[in-house]
């Protein structure tokens, strides 16, 4: 098999990077994989020495078939940065393994991702791969599709790239009336940080692929045991922070996950499982809430979210 790049993505944490790089090295496929590390640019005096200690470090990394450093001389932030950096690998690839540097990684995570994105290249359904799964109790196949893609160590094709609109505005007037699924049912803001980013208050490249992807009915292949876990859940990321940690402490599974026949479409069961993860434990359907939920509706049926 010709092992899928990997696009490792880095600012200034050293530390977190080296931890992701040395749990990827425990892979059996790393010494056949061409690694690519993208460092971007100090975004202030603050970040300076951060940048500069991490790129000391990125650039005694060995251990993989090919290693390329890409220095951005200038801050891009980590959307931009990693939209562009995907582009280029992936346009050369046609596929792409992805990395950011708060990860640790299974050493069978490159099996997974590269297992499945050779069983499913040729299946326009499947979108992409996922390597994480957040520590439910309740067991789970040992393969399943969702339309909620998670990206905490995952994968992809061209043709699904491709996809990706950047303007959220087409995105948040696709979703009017698909809100509820795009949320999981209805328990994660994902829509509302979408619109944060239209106008202007978050910058994620994830809550617009996730919702190209959505629009146009793409699947995501996930383990039923999580191959990467996020280590980068204390404060030091750009939007991810401590108070998160509790739900998605997952644990990195230490057998390899074996494919099966499975059919290619969303698994039910699975889904109303995450959707009862990830239900806060005090929510209520209050005549606040009520009234919200009343208010977007009106949002959405008026296009104004979309404008």
């Amino acid at each position: 098999m010709t092992y899928a790049p990997i696009a490792l993505f880095t600012y200034n944490r050293a530390d977190h990077a080296q931890r992701a790089v040395e749990s990827l090295l425990q892979n059996a496929e790393a010494k056949d994989s061409d690694l690519f590390i993208f460092s971007d640019g100090a975004k202030n005096e603050k970040a300076i020495k951060g940048v500069e200690d991490n790129r000391k470090y990125i650039h005694t990394v060995t251990g993989f078939k090919t290693i390329t450093i890409i220095e951005r001389e200038k801050n891009w932030g980590l959307a931009n940065s990693l939209i562009a950096g995907i582009t280029d690998v992936i346009n050369k690839y046609g596929r792409v393994i992805v990395v950011e540097d708060d990860l640790i990684l299974s050493s069978y995570f490159l099996k997974f991702m590269n297992d499945g994105l050779e069983k499913y290249k040729d299946n326009d359904r499947v979108g992409t791969i996922t390597g994480f799964v957040p520590p439910i109790e309740e067991k789970l196949p040992e393969t399943f599709f969702l339309t909620y893609f998670q990206c905490w160590g995952w994968a992809t094709w061209k043709r699904a790239w491709d996809l990706l609109e950047t303007d959220a505005r087409p995105l948040l007037k696709g979703l009017r009336f698909k809100r509820k699924k795009f949320d999981v049912g209805g328990v994660v803001c994902n829509y509302g940080n979408l619109y944060c980013q239209k106008v202007g208050l978050v910058d994620s490249w994830y809550l617009r692929y996730y919702a190209s992807l959505f629009l146009k009915g793409k699947l995501s292949l996930y383990p039923g045991r999580s191959v990467a876990a996020n280590d980068g859940l204390d404060g030091s990321g750009t939007h991810c922070g401590a108070d998160l940690k509790r739900s998605f402490d997952a644990h990195n599974t230490q057998t390899p996950i074996v494919f099966g026949e499975i059919e290619v479409r969303e698994n039910e069961r699975v889904y109303q499982i995450f959707k009862n993860y990830f239900l806060p434990s005090n929510h209520k359907r209050t005549m606040k809430s009520l009234y919200n939920q009343f208010k977007s509706f009106v949002r959405r049926l008026l296009y104004i979210d979309c404008k």
